[in-house]
């Protein structure tokens, strides 16, 4: 499995290799929102119940999280590129089958394996960006990373319901067949191996589960990733109650939705991009508790919203802390959990991705249990979880040394740390 086109791979491509990291973290998340505008269409052509329905999101959002997990350590034994165009394959060729799919039964198997696909294009751009980058330039990595993730979230809906208008949700799923086919065709070009064979473990599942060992006892990449994992679950929380709050309590329109979706979005794209810059000016550990305070400032607003009557724009004002506190977070603390592991950095970010989906995931419906006539079950759900976030923070991250990316390993490819897009 072992890829050696690296050697050969073409050094002309090399300065478009940090763009191109950008673009493999989008092919994942936007597979799971990009067909929801038609998935009442889906769930009434297939027969299927509404519930039954949803699980081919529930799917997805599991196969992403999966994904992270089993990518991560075989890109640390075998490489990133190899395992990466394993993924991309892997994705044209379900997105493919889901288009195609005759029952309800199968499309939910095909969106897991889907998400499991997608979930290559996160673990390897975050490793992938440790293997190339360094310094103030990593950090600055991780804050794109972050940008474009809030890209997608305002993409996908957008873009979904704009192509709704003209094709089914099958179409919908053709789309993204072709958008993985072009990202293969792009990454078989321009995406040259960026781990040698020097720096790969080896030792197989027992070195994989040493590694999984070390990460875990490791204070300061567990608080972080922790943390990460209870913001994550407050921002799952909001793109999961949001649309009840602000239609069915407030009454908003799906137009006026939409704007307060994308300029929440917008803000996780901004603070996201600060946190790439003030990094390097407040410290790794100060970002980082900003973007928990600014979520928590968030999600009490919205817990003052539940317990007495507020006027819209406070629920969309705290919205909007919250998401963007969660993208003040989110660079800071991928440089905690990875800078110190570059040997190990795909088994590392795996995990990291894995909690960050898995625990939205477990979130997510807790917001619906209360029913949706109140913002309460909302604010209480973000609250507890900021409050967690920041407990795992203090008892396991907060002290300790803080760590200094090494260089980034020699490779083939010789990417400079300035190779960090600007």
């Amino acid at each position: 499995m072992t890829d050696t086109s690296a050697e050969t791979a073409p050094l002309r491509f090399a300065r478009f290799l940090p763009s191109l990291l950008l673009l493999l973290t989008v092919f994942g998340p936007i597979s799971m929102d990009l067909y929801l505008p038609a998935l009442p269409a889906l769930t009434a052509d297939l027969g299927a119940a509404t519930s039954v329905a949803q699980l081919t999101v529930t799917a997805c959002l599991v196969g992403l999280a999966a994904g992270q997990l089993i990518a991560g350590p075989l890109s640390d034994r075998f490489g990133r590129r190899g395992i990466l165009l394993i993924g991309v394959v892997a994705y044209v060729v379900t997105s493919a089958l889901c288009a195609i799919s005759p029952t309800v039964e199968l499309l939910i198997a095909a969106r897991l394996v889907q998400g499991l696909a997608g979930g290559v294009g996160i673990v390897i751009s975050q490793a992938a960006g440790r293997d190339i980058c360094s310094g103030a330039a990593l950090i600055r990595f991780y804050g794109r990373l972050t940008v474009v993730g809030g890209l997608a979230a305002i993409i996908g809906p957008l873009l979904g319901g704009l192509l709704n208008t003209f094709a089914d949700w099958r179409g919908l799923f053709v789309f993204l067949t072709v958008v993985g086919a072009a990202l293969l065709a792009v990454s078989v070009f321009a995406f040259p191996e960026t781990l040698p064979p020097a720096a790969r473990t080896t030792g197989g599942f027992a070195q994989t589960g040493r590694d999984f060992r070390t990460l875990l006892t490791d204070r300061v990449f567990l608080g972080a990733v922790l943390s990460q994992g209870f913001l994550y679950a407050a921002l799952f929380s909001y793109l999961s109650g949001a649309t009840f709050v602000l239609q069915g309590i407030y009454g908003l329109t799906p137009q006026g939705y939409a704007a307060a979706f994308g300029l929440n979005s917008a803000g996780f794209m901004a603070f996201g991009w600060a946190a790439g810059r003030s990094a390097e000016r407040w410290g790794i550990r100060g970002t980082l508790v900003v973007g928990i305070v600014v979520t928590g400032l968030g999600a009490l607003g919205l817990l003052a919203s539940g317990l007495a009557v507020m006027p819209l724009w406070v629920v969309i004002g705290s919205l909007f802390l919250l998401a963007g506190g969660v993208a003040i977070s989110s660079p800071p603390a991928t440089i905690l959990a990875l800078a110190d592991y570059p040997r190990i950095a795909g088994t590392a970010s795996s995990l990291l991705g894995m909690v960050r989906f898995g625990f939205g995931g477990v979130a997510a419906p807790l917001v619906g249990i209360a029913g949706a006539a109140t913002v309460l079950p909302l604010g209480l759900v973000t609250t507890v979880s900021v409050l967690l976030a920041a407990a795992v923070y203090v008892a396991l991250a907060a002290r300790g040394p803080v760590p200094a990316p090494a260089p980034a390993p020699s490779t083939p490819v010789a990417v400079p740390p300035r190779g960090a897009p600007d």
